[in-house]
């Protein structure tokens, strides 16, 4: 059976949880989606600080799950809307990689200009950055970003339905766009909730990513070839408190 391999970034178990539920519904029965957790780093990721620490911890749990298996997975995503470490892992990975943001940024620029709705008020620099580093910089309008985080949205989804509907709104206003990528891990399964309301498509980002990452195993099977040398990168050390 073919293996979808999930990293969450963050260290918060309500977050990995999610992911593990709604990335298995959309991969289906003949994928198997194994979910890891960030040994270490900050409960939610928010800034450069975090972000930073955040793909470090998804290298060593990258490694330390084909270490352990002896193998690599048939396709790897990063649960984090920001997709830390992305370039440095599809360098040493036997398997395609995508993030949350960059298979969102491409199911939404086939639709022309998009807009992107999360939380956190640092984001919108992150992410235009990253989208300029993937190619998309013509066709992000902008993000539009609420005082909760993704988490905390999470924990009461009847209120961050009430807060989504209302940013995802003005971010229509604002931007003009022909669609919006509802970001975050901890929003997943909010787009379709939010639908009714939006008069253009809203992208769940953990769909797009699930979706994207089983597109690609079928694409890559066979495919060889070089990578790096990381036989340095130690996974087994202590991560102190």
């Amino acid at each position: 059976m073919r293996e979808l391999l999930v990293i969450n970034p963050n260290t918060t178990p309500s977050v990995t949880r999610l992911l593990a539920q709604h990335a298995q519904a959309v991969a289906g029965a003949d994928v198997r989606v194994t979910t890891l957790q960030a040994r270490f780093g900050a409960p939610y990721i928010s800034d450069e600080t975090s972000y930073a620490v955040a793909g470090h911890a998804t290298l060593d749990a990258y490694l330390q799950h084909t270490r352990n298996h002896h193998a690599a997975p048939s396709a790897v995503l990063i649960g984090c809307f920001g997709d830390p470490a992305l370039c440095a892992l599809q360098e040493i990975s036997d398997a395609p990689v995508t993030g949350l943001a960059a298979a969102s940024f491409l199911e939404a620029a086939l639709q022309g200009p998009f807009a992107i709705v999360t939380g956190g008020e640092r984001w919108p620099a992150m992410l235009t950055r990253l989208a300029h580093a993937l190619g998309y910089a013509d066709t992000l309008a902008g993000t539009y970003t609420v005082q909760a985080t993704g988490a905390q949205l999470a924990a009461d989804p009847v209120a961050a339905q009430v807060v989504l509907r209302d940013a995802c709104l003005a971010a229509l206003e604002k931007f003009q766009v022909n669609s919006l990528i509802l970001g975050g891990a901890g929003l997943a399964g909010m787009a379709a909730e939010l639908q009714h309301a939006l008069p253009v498509p809203i992208i769940d980002s953990v769909q797009a990513g699930v979706r994207q990452a089983v597109r690609a195993m079928s694409r890559v099977a066979g495919v060889a070839r070089h990578k790096p040398d990381v036989s340095w990168f130690k996974t087994d050390s202590v991560i102190p408190d």
